[in-house]
């Protein structure tokens, strides 16, 4: 068993979720790593317009409408990395309340710690299967990595206090959903890799508290094909020339 957490884990958790919360107490008592219960934004109390909302982007970039829910899981993110800039902690740990980690999660972090000259934000989790390429190796079984694909979910991540601080200034007001949002490192200002194979697996037995509505928020009519299409093919491009350049660069020059 490892002793040691060199930094502060969040749990993001609705008022009333106490399975969800019962849950991620014993999956976190299970692999020895301390937390807080970030209590999340309940998106029934937030109304349109909203100020931290950004009604044309989300329309036209995003192909969504006004969603109350999601817009209170994107603030919930937000306030959990405002909650580690007004700690001490160097590092966090952000968590949702429906997931299953791995028994290693603890060493991995503290692994990844040693080279984290190299990164800024890891990603720990994925709701589908893209592709890691492997830059340095933490134990026989994983590796610190680049995902060249967009990867989705945001149910575990482990930042610095850089990217919470760019995260913070660049993605509000809500432009995208968060998983997206998030995950445009390049755009931001600081550098991205991964845990591989992934420690946290997401939506453990849990139906999803926002993803029913959201479907029917869904841009009708052709509108998407000229502004939401396009804009995903140009961060597509962006992503892979920019996580080339990081993975052959942290592969050449990394770990040291």
């Amino acid at each position: 068993m490892e002793n040691s957490q060199q930094f502060v884990a969040y749990v993001i958790n609705m008022d009333g979720a106490e399975q969800r919360m019962s849950h991620m107490q014993s999956e976190l008592e299970r692999v020895h790593i301390r937390f807080v219960r970030q209590t999340g934004v309940d998106g029934k109390k937030l109304s349109y317009p909203h100020p931290q909302f950004s009604d044309w982007s989300y329309k036209y970039l995003h192909g969504r409408l006004w969603s109350a829910k999601e817009l209170g899981c994107y603030l919930s993110h937000i306030e959990c990395l405002r909650s580690f800039l007004a700690s001490d902690f160097s590092y966090a740990l952000i968590l949702e309340d429906d997931l299953q980690i791995d028994p290693n999660l603890l060493h991995l972090l503290n692994e990844s710690l040693k080279y984290s000259k190299d990164w800024d934000m890891l990603r720990l989790s994925s709701v589908n299967k893209g592709r890691w390429w492997p830059t340095i190796p933490l134990t026989d079984k994983h590796s610190l990595a680049v995902c060249l694909t967009r990867e989705k979910g945001a149910g575990g991540y482990f930042v610095n206090r850089k990217a919470a601080k760019k995260m913070i200034r660049w993605l509000l007001p809500m432009r995208l959903a968060w998983d997206i949002a998030f995950d445009l490192e390049w755009l931001m200002g600081f550098k991205t890799l991964g845990v591989a194979p992934l420690p946290i697996r997401q939506n453990d037995g849990f139906e999803s508290q926002i993803q029913h509505s959201v479907l029917n928020t869904k841009l009708r009519g052709n509108a998407k094909y000229f502004t939401v299409l396009p804009f995903r093919c140009v961060l597509e491009v962006m992503r892979v020339l920019y996580r080339s350049y990081h993975f052959l660069r942290t592969r050449l020059f990394g770990g040291g």
